[in-house]
């Protein structure tokens, strides 16, 4: 059952449980986005340290 669907009912359980998710998964999502553009970054500038 999809939330936007009308026999939706929205109590508080419902509110808690989905913002903690969207929550945790907007936070997630920041963090990976954040290191994908920071490794595309590093690897076309070539200004990452060397590791050997």
């Amino acid at each position: 059952m999809f939330p936007f669907n009308f026999e939706w009912v929205w109590d508080i359980a419902h509110v808690i449980f989905f913002g903690a998710l969207w929550y945790s998964l907007a936070i997630l999502g920041a963090g990976m986005a954040f290191v994908i553009v920071k490794s595309a970054m590093d690897t076309m500038n070539d200004s990452g340290e060397p590791h050997h």
